[in-house]
């Protein structure tokens, strides 16, 4: 078995320019317009229920789908009726716009990945190709670590290799299938059994040979969205302007490192694309519930904290999947489904409180055709009632779509809209879509209300603060007040009140942060902002940690455990030793992201390259194989550099 079931029986295991190509097409990537478009605009906002307020032109990323892997070498090909379940978008079907396939080291298996990619095109969906080996003689072995052989492409085979990969292209678009980009690497620095590059390697690839390549460059595509990985090529303008989609996989990624300042940075013009996970765990039916709900709150997460433009599964068609093995949609798909049959590509994200009240998480989106698409989560317990209100816009019509325990993407209907308002009904543990059919301004009531005062600041922590601020005058009545975070010429709504007061959470410790407010009334006008106040947060207790351990697989002799490091110092920490014990005699046969020693039932890991630094705030996360006995009991204490840390 392999550690993340990538490999087989495991996941389970001279051209024309591109340039030239992209040119001829029209498609040079326009991602956003401007950096700060895909800035952090997902930061919780006030515990308590308040009205979320939905400005159309506060425009974020422009989404480029939602879809998944098909694989034919490794899992057996879709079928004729699987392939229109995955990408029709009628009813019973999962709406997907992308279909990522693998580029084989092997020629003689390329003609298998074209039945499903010429159907998925002819759904109008978007196709595009991961490597995981070059072919055998553009190899050589290495010692990396531990693994003596290690395997990477010679650098004399990187021209033949931008050809290999040129040549798919090729074979492709001669059967009937335009890739729209092709990556690099699968997974480069996750490659016990493929290939491993380093990020100088990458760069080096980029500036040298990528440019040959006649569609769009994906790169890197790490395994944990590991930014030492990406960081390099965004520090090279030579390898940045052969980049095209940065691409990125979310294997344990905590949410807390979903953001990419250097991405908003530097990454203007180019796409930002999640291009695989499974999400929890490949071990559990895709039809649990509640934990099927985990999918759709990932998903939001990754639209609206890292800001991504698709989000690509692994397997389409998997017992873990968003399609069961009998070609029906699982609950886990039908989370994904909330967001991929209605958010379509060419839709914009829309500025939105995301967390307007506790377990409730929202998104909002724009198309072309006068809809916005809102789509809820409540991880909650107990039904919430939630106001929306979309600014200075009429709703001409809502419908709405729900899955929850008993039902699946059911259709519902009872909608109540008032001018640019209305209600949504969300029960205990549901996602729910609504789509609204928009219309011009309100019209009746034009006159904004006036500015609110200069927020004041008290209650500073270390991860919150709270605002209050002199209340703004309407016309005809103030109906709430959006806060938001001022970064530069951006900024971003933190948390929404109906009162002239509010806390904003999830806030960095020891960091400096400024907010300002805008009033809104019952017609969606909108204040001038605030003067602003600048406030830094505490710091947070020094020498502090804690660890996540749990089993994500278990087969009797054998399991898969997850160990998450989190560094809740307020500085970052470069070099750790991890040390516990087993209380139950396992053993650790295989680890990644950090390497073990065990003398008898006690573990000292030290890290990986990749995972030497935890920054302030920020996680790493350990995965590994083990065998055990009979029982299989958690470690009880966890110590990083000598501190006792915090346990889940």
């Amino acid at each position: 078995m392999t550690p993340r079931q990538h490999a087989p029986g495991g996941r389970e295991a001279a051209a024309p320019s591109r340039r030239a190509v992209l040119a001829a097409l029209g498609a040079v990537p326009v991602a956003a317009a401007t950096a700060p478009a895909l800035g952090l605009f997902g930061a919780p906002s006030a515990a308590a229920a308040t009205d979320v307020l939905i400005d159309l032109s506060a425009e974020r990323q422009t989404i480029k789908g939602f879809g998944g892997m098909n694989h034919t070498v490794w899992i057996s090909d879709l079928t004729a009726a699987q392939r229109d379940t995955a990408f029709g978008n009628g009813e019973g079907q999962l709406g997907f716009t992308v279909l990522r396939i693998p580029v084989h080291e092997d020629r003689a298996n390329w003609s298998r990945e074209v039945a499903t990619a010429r159907r998925a095109i002819e759904h109008g969906a978007t196709v595009i190709a991961s490597p995981w080996n070059p072919p055998a003689h553009m190899t050589e072995t290495f010692v990396r670590g531990s693994q003596t052989d290690a395997r990477r492409l010679r650098y004399d085979m990187y021209g033949a290799y931008a050809q290999h990969l040129d040549d798919f292209v090729g074979f492709m678009r001669d059967n009937g299938v335009d890739l729209y980009a092709i990556s690099v690497q699968n997974e480069p620095d996750y490659a016990h059994d493929w290939t491993w590059w380093t990020p100088a390697e990458i760069v080096r690839f980029l500036r040298e040979n990528a440019g040959s390549i006649s569609t769009r460059i994906i790169a890197p595509e790490s395994f944990q969205y590991v930014k030492s990985l990406s960081d390099p090529i965004l520090n090279d303008p030579a390898a940045l302007a052969n980049l095209d989609i940065l691409g990125a996989h979310l294997y344990g990624t905590q949410y807390g490192n979903f953001p990419y300042p250097l991405f908003q940075q530097k990454g203007a013009g180019k796409e930002l694309w999640m291009t695989e996970v499974y999400y929890p765990n490949s071990s559990d039916s895709a039809d649990l519930w509640p934990q099927a709900l985990d999918v759709g709150q990932h998903v939001h997460h990754a639209m609206v904290d890292a800001g991504f433009q698709a989000y690509v599964w692994w397997y389409i068609r998997r017992s873990y999947g968003p399609m069961r093995e009998d070609g029906q949609i699982s609950k886990r798909g039908a989370s994904i489904a909330h967001f991929s049959k209605f958010v379509r590509p060419g839709y914009v994200r829309l500025n939105a409180a995301s967390s307007p009240q506790a377990d409730v998480y929202v998104s909002a989106y724009k198309g072309g055709d006068s809809k916005v698409v809102i789509v809820a989560v409540n991880k909650g317990t107990s039904p919430v009632s939630q106001q929306f209100t979309l600014a200075d816009t009429t709703i001409s019509g809502a419908s709405s779509w729900l899955t929850d325990a008993g039902r699946t993407l059911a259709p519902r209907g009872g909608i109540g809209v008032s001018g640019g308002s209305f209600t949504g009904e969300l029960p205990a543990r549901s996602i729910t879509t609504f789509v609204l059919d928009v219309g011009p301004g309100t019209g009746g009531d034009t006159e904004a209300p006036s500015v609110p005062g200069v927020p004041v600041v008290s209650g500073v922590t270390a991860s919150s603060v709270t605002l209050q601020w002199t209340a703004a005058t309407d016309n005809v009545g103030v109906s709430g007040y959006e806060v938001v975070r001022v970064d530069g010429g951006g900024e971003s709504a933190v948390a929404s009140s109906a009162v002239n007061r509010a806390t904003v959470t999830g806030l960095s410790a020891g960091t400096a942060h400024t907010f300002a407010v805008y009033a809104r009334d019952a017609a969606g006008n909108r204040s001038a902002r605030s003067a602003a106040v600048t406030v830094t947060t505490d710091d947070a207790p020094a020498g502090t940690c804690g660890v996540d351990y749990r089993v994500a697989g278990d087969w009797g002799s054998g399991f898969q455990g997850e160990i998450v490091i989190r560094n809740t110092a307020a500085t970052a920490l470069t070099g750790w030793t991890l040390d516990f014990a087993f209380p139950a005699g396992q053993r650790v046969t295989n680890m990644w992201g950090g390497t073990p020693a065990q003398n008898g039932n006690t573990v000292s890991v030290t890290p990986a390259d990749w995972t030497r630094t935890i920054p302030a705030g920020g996680s790493v996360t350990l995965g590994f194989i083990g065998t055990r006995g009979t029982t299989n009991p958690a470690p009880t204490t966890f110590t990083l550099n000598g501190t006792t840390c915090t346990t889940t």
